[in-house]
């Protein structure tokens, strides 16, 4: 929410969908999953605090933003996440390029 709140103040609107479940959100019906992914919008960023798996159907060729194929890491999240690169500075540059 704060690279929201960062690419609003930079003049970039922005849709945030929180997608916790693939399985569930395929079960809706198709109008429903064309008004949270609106089909118009393409440049997408995905951030999880896991692998990319599971996203390509979503982003449509956009950015992802996770730990990608590092495992094993620790330390407290706000530090490991820093390490990992997975920051509200890191979307807003991810966001900036998919445009």
């Amino acid at each position: 929410m704060r690279a929201q709140t960062l690419l609003e103040q930079a003049g970039i609107p922005v849709k945030v969908v929180s997608l916790p479940s693939f399985e569930l959100f395929d079960q809706q019906d198709a109008d429903y999953i064309a008004s949270v992914l609106s089909p118009e919008i393409k440049n997408r960023v995905a951030i999880e605090a896991g692998i990319r798996q599971g996203w390509e159907p979503y982003l449509m060729g956009g950015q992802f933003i996770g730990v990608g194929r590092r495992f094993g890491a620790s330390a407290p999240a706000e530090v490991i996440y820093q390490q990992l690169g997975i920051t509200p500075e890191a979307v807003v540059e991810a966001v900036k390029a998919a445009r």
